[in-house]
């Protein structure tokens, strides 16, 4: 049975990824919001992310995002479960860099094709945490089986996003959904082919209908 790709992302409502966890994880680009998603977090969302890492699985990360789990997860101590089970997990980081990943089950990997082989071999489903440069690429070879999202009542207005410059345009399928007392809005997605393409314009449109979209189009 071959392994699926699974996303697993925390986001604003304007959908921007960028450190959720606290407010010293990124500051790339000036990010004044760092820590987020602290004062959201309830029973139901623990036993979602508990779900999610429930099984086997592997970590399919971007270079900047396994720098931030490298110098977390590992020192987190005997009690905390996701640690143990993110140690002992591979852990594919795509990266043109060469410089040595020394968290224990870490893996280079240098292209997106080489992703598509590891999904391809034998092994757990790989988990995406983080690493929004990531998806783009993957969503445009076609590498992601499902997508879960956890989608906060907040608007940021600036920092990374989940579907960000060079995403394609494509359709998702809704697979489940709940919501935290807290209003986050828990989702899975599964992708489900091209955009559908409709229209509510009359078939016959006015003149003035007409006039204003030659006008559009000639303005770019």
């Amino acid at each position: 049975m071959a392994r699926k790709i699974i996303g697993g992302a925390f986001q604003s409502l304007d959908g921007v990824m960028q450190a959720p966890g606290g407010p010293t994880e990124d500051w790339t680009g000036g990010f004044p919001y760092g820590g987020w998603s602290f004062s959201f977090w309830d029973e139901a969302m623990g036993n979602a992310m508990g779900g999610l890492f429930g099984g086997p699985f592997d970590l399919l990360l971007g270079r900047k995002t396994y720098e931030i789990f490298a110098a977390h997860w590992p020192y987190v101590g005997e009690d905390e479960p996701i640690g143990a089970a993110f140690d002992a997990a591979n852990k594919y980081v795509v990266t043109h860099s060469d410089a040595p990943l020394e968290w224990q089950n870490s893996h280079h990997v240098p292209t997106i094709d080489a992703v598509a082989a590891i999904k391809a071999g034998d092994g757990p489903d790989i988990l995406i945490q983080g690493s929004t440069t990531l998806y783009p690429q993957l969503f445009a070879a076609g590498l992601i089986d499902r997508l879960f999202v956890m989608t906060f009542p907040v608007v940021l207005g600036t920092g990374k996003r989940l579907f960000g410059p060079a995403t394609p345009g494509f359709a998702m399928k809704l697979v489940s959904h709940e919501v935290s007392t807290t209003g986050v809005t828990m989702t899975t997605y599964e992708p489900a082919g091209e955009v559908p393409i409709g229209s509510f314009q009359q078939k016959e449109p006015s003149e003035r209908e007409v006039a204003r979209q030659a006008r559009m189009k000639a303005e770019g």
